[in-house]
């Protein structure tokens, strides 16, 4: 930095009070020379500015930037990149956009500028990261790698495939790295078409297959529903490396083809693929999806006692969730009880959506009174499990619970691609350019699925009211209107493929099963958990979800 600039940011931050706050635990400081002290390094800068972000508190985060600039230590770029995040993160606009105007003004090389792209990603600040990539006068390889895989792990997979189409326009080529995360956005996104084309492209400019991206690419189309084509991937490639192994089983556990992941984990055996923490998820999760309790247990062992990897948190929720599915709630709650270290929100979740399955009240309330932070959905499996009960009143006591605590249910959204388009839908949704025709759509499938004896399950729906005003309020799911716009724009016998961002309810499994005989088609549906294969009436996950 300038001198002139580093006189003038010292002297416009440093006239606010110091009111030094033991912000970080680790590092609190007992005085002003404590704080000078140990304000010498850099990296104990970046750790205050940190917690800063995290406690919203933008007077420290000013006194800090003048800290900061007094040390001479303004042209760190990890350090920028941090005050841009801290400042947008504590409503200080205006100083971030003002931090960000200057980086071209400082004498930043192109590696440092790529380093602040990288760091404000990593702290989620995209639009941010958008900015500093637009102002830069040259860009290289790293840049577009930065900026591609920040977006595709900051969930908007939309602008990396437009930053990726830019970059194959411009003169920097892609390489294995960029392809990568453009694989992992198609993967999260189940954007068929887009892998298909990104595959082609790798194959086209003879990309060697590492065993990264080999592993990306069986995830890829495992997750855009393509499990076979996953399989003859994985048979392709060198397979001398675990993370190949742990895509495809990991692939295989969520098309719910349990028994071909165990047969895969013995082949690995036999190849002499030593399996790490990561493939016993994926063994698990595959056991749990598939009501393989027995098994499940075995392999848990195994982990332990054959190849010496001490269970995770992850790994205890994959056994809290086998024994959960199967109804065995005291198993699992003595799994929690067992546990070396605290059990997370997730492994309470996991016990709570089995006590809903098996409307067990008591033991659900004991798995709300230890989650430290209650989600909307953790509200809403309870409230379920008292509406199964018909017990209205407790339900409606839990919903007040939620408006009071300002907790807004999750909502669920379902996406359907065409031609390459992604088109998303939430639960009666009527923004779509579409939405006269796919509500005619769904509407004429309503009448036919009735037709064929369809009945609703209306015993979660809260409310103590009649069934008419529950079937209507079923009737525009979010799954059901993606369905219905598959159904406008494809032609007959064609199969579909839904998205959704949370579990399938038990109503519309059943619908899409009648659906599915009704039209004659293949539906597949990939929720939060799994793949779903309805075909004929039924589902590849055998009711078991």
């Amino acid at each position: 930095m300038f001198p002139m600039q580093r006189h003038y940011w010292a002297k416009r931050l440093t006239c606010y009070s110091y009111s030094w706050t033991p912000i970080i635990s680790s590092n609190s400081l007992s005085s002003p020379s404590d704080f000078h002290s140990a304000f010498e390094d850099h990296q104990t800068l970046y750790r205050f500015l940190e917690a800063c972000k995290l406690s919203l508190n933008s007077r420290t985060a000013a006194e800090t930037h003048a800290r900061i600039i007094k040390f001479g230590h303004g042209n760190y770029p990890s350090l920028v990149a941090c005050l841009i995040s801290t400042y947008a993160r504590c409503d200080r606009i205006h100083l971030a956009r003002k931090i960000l105007d200057q980086v071209f003004c400082w004498d930043f090389d192109l590696v440092s500028v790529n380093i602040i792209i990288e760091s404000l990603m990593k702290n989620g600040e995209s639009d941010f990261a958008k900015k500093v990539f637009y102002k830069m006068p040259t860009r290289d390889i790293v840049t577009w790698n930065s900026i591609i895989g920040g977006l595709v792990k900051n969930v908007r997979f939309q602008e990396a495939l437009r930053f990726f189409r830019e970059m194959l326009s411009s003169n920097v080529q892609p390489d294995a790295s960029t392809f990568a995360s453009i694989m992992s956005g198609c993967a999260r996104f189940g954007s068929l078409k887009n892998a298909q084309w990104v595959h082609a492209l790798v194959i086209e400019n003879k990309i060697e297959l590492n065993s990264i991206l080999s592993a990306a690419l069986v995830d890829m189309y495992a997750k855009c529903g393509r499990i076979q084509t996953a399989k003859e991937v994985f048979d392709s490639v060198r397979r001398n490396d675990v993370s190949v192994w742990n895509a495809i089983i990991n692939g295989l556990a969520s098309h719910g083809l349990g028994s071909d992941a165990l047969a895969l984990f013995s082949k690995m055996e036999l190849e002499n693929v030593l399996p790490d923490s990561i493939t016993f998820i994926g063994i698990l999760t595959a056991c749990s999806h598939c009501g393989l309790v027995e098994q499940g247990c075995k392999y848990f062992d195994l982990m332990r006692n054959c190849y010496s990897i001490e269970p995770q948190l992850q790994h205890y929720g994959a056994m809290v969730d086998l024994l959960g599915r199967a109804g065995r709630l005291e198993e699992a709650y003595a799994i929690i009880d067992s546990m070396p270290m605290e059990p997370d929100i997730v492994i309470w979740r996991a016990l709570l959506s089995a006590c809903k399955t098996y409307t067990k009240p008591a033991l659900g309330e004991i798995a709300i009174a230890n989650i430290s932070r209650l989600r909307s959905g953790d509200y809403v499996l309870l409230s379920n499990i008292y509406c199964s009960l018909k017990r209205w009143d407790t339900a409606e006591r839990v919903r007040e619970m939620m408006k009071k605590t300002g907790v807004r249910k999750n909502r669920g959204k379902s996406w359907v691609e065409l031609v390459g388009v992604i088109h998303q839908f939430k639960a009666g949704d009527r923004s779509h350019p579409e939405t006269e025709a796919i509500y005619r759509v769904l509407k004429e499938l309503i009448k036919r699925v009735k037709l064929e004896g369809f009945t609703y399950v209306t015993e979660l729906v809260l409310m103590d009211v009649s069934e008419e005003e529950k079937e209507e309020n079923l009737n525009f799911h979010s799954e059901k209107l993606a369905l219905a716009y598959g159904i406008l724009k494809t032609s007959p016998g064609t199969e579909i493929r839904i998205f959704k961002n949370l579990r399938i309810c038990h109503d519309c499994h059943c619908w899409i099963k009648v659906v599915s005989i009704v039209l004659n088609r293949v539906i597949i549906v990939r929720d939060r958990t799994r793949f779903h294969r309805f075909e004929g009436g039924l589902c590849s996950c055998v009711d078991y979800w």
